[in-house]
């Protein structure tokens, strides 16, 4: 305890002894504001409207205000024992104690008993407040770097913030795969039933989105609406030794009877714009435990190509080659996520026919994956 009490009166006496020096060193905000950072990590931050109540700690004794800061840290410290690692907070009014003094009109003490299991410490923080004729305190509060006091407090402060802002922008990007459902016969020019299948593994789905959660409902309500562009790439990987051949009017997908294609692959790419409404529920600390949305999204086709992989004369080739191959261009679905804290889960169901109506095999695209 006489450490702790040496170390309280090095303090005070380090910011009373050459406040103006000091206070100009930091004046970040209307008020005037000290901080005091030692070597052992223990801080002191001296908040005053102005400079006369600056000059007016000079009038306190400081000898007196150790003794009672030395006798109310012993009655926190008492309290606390019995608390196990809560904080224990006491609240002492000297100048009612001690009328006619110079004593502080109240000393607010919170105590954390040290758990002889943790490896870390917890610090102590005093508050100081000092009445003014015009009502303005002067702020004393003396605290260890990283402890329960000021820092948990800012840190608290913008957790809160940023859990009750109305609009929260952010970017992600889903990982998955994708597949044709709904599927009917397409014959070729001979008519002739031309069935395909798709890669599982190689037929991938990517897409990079900028979203933004709007919350509907004022503070602390869990309901969002979630919007914002996306960029997607949808890749239809094809099996058994098929290629993509079209021409203006109709598009088939059939074996190629010349090459040994190793890879053979039709690749999309389009913007979309999603819509959904979601629910996002948060635990007692504030983090987003879980989370449910649903909705659809409309989208344009920007580009697409085929590409092809075979082997030619002993050396590897890639063809790669543009156009249209009478896809659907505009494009519109339903879409649904879910995820657990840093888990989401998506899921897209295309509406519209991948190729236009009698030009190409009748598919609906189905994607599905995660997001990070």
């Amino acid at each position: 305890m006489k450490r702790l009490s040496s170390l309280l009166a090095v303090l005070l006496l380090t910011v009373l002894a050459a406040p103006c020096r000091t206070q100009a060193a930091s004046r970040p905000t209307a008020d005037d504001t000290i901080v005091v950072k030692l070597p052992n990590q223990a801080l002191l931050t001296l908040v005053t409207k102005n400079k006369a109540q600056l000059k007016e700690l000079r009038t306190y004794k400081l000898d007196s205000l150790m003794i009672l800061l030395d006798k109310y840290i012993s009655q926190a410290e008492t309290a606390s024992r019995n608390a196990g690692n809560k904080a224990v907070t006491m609240e002492f009014n000297p100048g009612k104690d001690y009328p006619g003094t110079s004593a502080p009109e109240e000393i607010r003490i919170t105590v954390r008993a040290e758990d002889p299991k943790s490896t870390t410490k917890s610090g102590r923080f005093i508050k100081v407040t000092v009445d003014e004729d015009d009502n303005e305190g002067v702020n004393i509060k003396i605290g260890q770097s990283g402890s329960d006091s000021v820092r948990t407090a800012e840190k608290k402060r913008k957790k809160d913030e940023e859990a009750n802002r109305a609009v929260h922008s952010n970017f992600s990007i889903d990982l998955g795969l994708n597949t044709l459902t709904n599927r009917s016969p397409w014959k070729d020019a001979n008519g002739r039933e031309q069935p395909f299948e798709l890669k599982p593994t190689g037929s991938r789905y990517l897409s990079l989105n900028w979203r933004y959660d709007i919350r509907v409902g004022g503070k602390g309500s869990p309901f969002y609406l979630v919007t914002g562009p996306e960029l997607a790439f949808n890749n239809y990987m094809f099996e058994n030794n098929r290629r993509l051949t079209a021409t203006d009017t109709r598009t088939d997908i059939l074996p190629d009877p010349t090459l040994n294609l190793e890879k053979s692959k039709l690749a999309v790419t389009s913007v979309n714009l999603p819509l959904m409404a979601q629910l996002s529920f948060r635990d007692k600390k504030g983090h987003t435990a879980f989370r449910m949305g649903a909705g659809g999204y409309a989208g344009y086709r920007l580009n697409s190509h085929t590409k092809i992989k075979y082997e030619s004369e002993g050396n590897t080739r890639k063809d790669k080659d543009r156009g249209s191959y009478n896809l659907e261009d505009f494009q519109y679905g339903l879409q649904g996520t879910i995820g657990v804290r840093g888990i989401d889960l998506f899921v897209k169901y295309s509406l519209t026919e991948l190729f236009r109506e009698n030009r190409g095999p009748q598919g609906q695209t189905v994607s599905f994956g995660f997001s990070i």
